[in-house]
């Protein structure tokens, strides 16, 4: 009798086929398990090839090989452009212009030769009565520097004798003019008359001698009438400060009669300088003053130095190789840049002259001089209660400073700022702006120095592109942060 499984509990049913399963899988195993286990193996040995090529070469992998796009364009907001200094004068449109390639050499200010220094010397023998001067004063062409006494002897006996002469001149033109009258009504002969002419004539060929003796001395045509019509001899004498450009000071001994206006004088501050310190008129600064009130001096002897410091000359020293790119630039009439090294930072002058390049080469150093013009600029101007000018320039003798010397010029090129550039790998990029938007742009660069780069003009960057002048390697370490690639912190630094 056959049994019914409809009316077997749904347990037992489970359990029969569990065993029908288990026995038919056993008796197949030879069939099914080598397929399984090969197939197994295969996809094991995929996953781990895979895993190792992943790990060693992901850095050389792309972004969209790796499932991340590349990201070429970055939105600044107005914040952010104002922490990366990205002011409106930072992001002008691109212009054309000529580039001159330089070289630098290292440089010194010095004085102009025959122009900044000025000595002042006593022209007589005397003994100083008044000293107006003081160091560093500043003074201006004219100024009453020092009073002295004349000792001078021969100055003395020449004033005497020709004062004497004028006098004697004196009485001889009375007594002809009384013997004129004398020999026209016949009261005495003529032969007086005549001998009294004569005398005049000698009398009056000692006051020529005379007077050229006193022209000597120094004294002036004006002066020596002067002693003559009042009669007085010249003893005191005052010494004023020299014009660098005029003569005019030098014409004549400021004696006493001639009004000077002295350096140093008591005035409240309410009370207007004179004349003498108006701002169209050079400044002298006093230099080595070597006298006192009391002194005697000698003539020719050096009183104080003045030295004028508006017109400076920046001495550089080039290398020998570098003689036939300096006279190019000399004979193109190209103008210097003077870069000046301080706590603030580096200060560039443009446009400086070269003023001329030395003949000879110097046979130790084996450097060649080169002068450059350097107009020069007051920072200080101050006036004391007792009327002492002092200034301060911004310039001085001595400091150190780098010429920049063009030697070649490149026409029509789009001339950049080292900062508006940045390196990655082989490419250079700049970044364009469009809107909020700054997109990097690749850009092939021509040349390049420690301030600017050259950009070729091949159609990357157009001329009235509007492009950032700095920040370059900031922006370009965000993007590289946008595009979840590890940020290398000497990215668009070239060593």
């Amino acid at each position: 009798m056959r049994p019914n499984l409809s009316k077997l509990p749904w347990a037992a049913i489970r359990i029969v086929m569990s065993v029908v399963i288990v026995v038919a899988v056993g008796l197949s195993y030879s069939l099914w398990w080598p397929p399984l286990s090969g197939w197994i193996d295969t996809t094991l040995s995929a996953q781990r090839t895979a895993s190792a090529a992943n790990e060693n070469g992901h850095a050389a992998d792309d972004a969209p090989e790796s499932g991340v796009a590349e990201v070429t364009s970055l939105e600044l907001t107005p914040q952010a452009r104002m922490n990366l200094g990205l002011t409106p004068e930072f992001l002008t449109p691109i212009e054309l212009s000529n580039y001159r390639r330089s070289i630098t050499v290292p440089a010194v200010v010095v004085a102009k030769p025959g122009r900044s220094s000025i000595v002042v010397s006593s022209p007589l023998n005397g003994v100083v009565t008044h000293v107006h001067a003081v160091t560093g004063e500043a003074v201006q062409p004219g100024d009453l520097l020092f009073e002295v006494r004349l000792t001078y002897e021969d100055l003395v006996e020449t004033q005497t004798a020709y004062l004497k002469t004028i006098s004697e001149l004196e009485v001889e033109n009375r007594e002809i003019v009384r013997l004129e009258e004398a020999t026209r009504s016949g009261a005495i002969s003529g032969k007086q008359l005549l001998e009294r002419r004569y005398a005049k004539e000698k009398l009056e060929a000692f006051a020529k001698s005379q007077r050229e003796a006193l022209r000597l001395h120094g004294l002036s045509d004006r002066q020596i009438e002067a002693i003559g019509r009042d009669g007085k001899l010249l003893g005191d004498l005052k010494i004023v400060a020299p014009d660098v450009d005029s003569h005019a000071q030098d014409d004549e001994l400021r004696l006493s009669q001639i009004a000077a206006h002295p350096v140093s004088f008591t005035q409240s501050l309410d009370t207007p300088l004179p004349k003498a310190h108006s701002s169209e008129q050079k400044l002298l600064v006093i230099d080595d003053l070597r006298i006192h009130k009391g002194q005697a001096i000698t003539s020719g002897e050096r009183l104080c130095s003045l030295s004028d410091y508006t017109q400076l000359f920046i001495e550089g020293k080039a290398f020998e190789n570098d003689v036939t790119a300096i006279a190019e630039a000399a004979q193109q009439g190209w103008t210097v840049d003077a870069v000046f090294s301080g706590s603030t930072g580096q200060q560039v002058v443009r446009g400086l002259n070269l003023a001329f390049v030395s003949n000879s080469i110097h046979p130790e150093s084996r450097t060649l001089s080169l002068f450059v013009e350097l107009p020069n600029e007051m920072v200080r101007d101050k006036t004391n209660a007792e009327g002492q000018r002092f200034v301060a320039w911004k310039y001085r003798l001595g400091q150190r400073l780098e010429l920049r010397i063009p030697v070649e010029e490149w026409e029509n090129q789009i001339v950049l700022p080292i900062d508006a550039v940045v390196k990655e790998g082989a490419d250079w990029f700049v970044f364009q702006q469009n809107g909020k938007h700054f997109t990097r742009v690749p850009v092939h660069v021509r040349h390049r120095d420690q301030r600017t780069v050259v950009i070729a003009n091949d159609g990357s960057i157009y001329p009235g592109d509007v492009i950032a002048r700095k920040a370059a390697h900031q922006m370009q370490m965000a993007i590289k942060n946008q595009s979840g690639g590890a940020i290398d912190p000497h990215a668009g630094h070239a060593h």
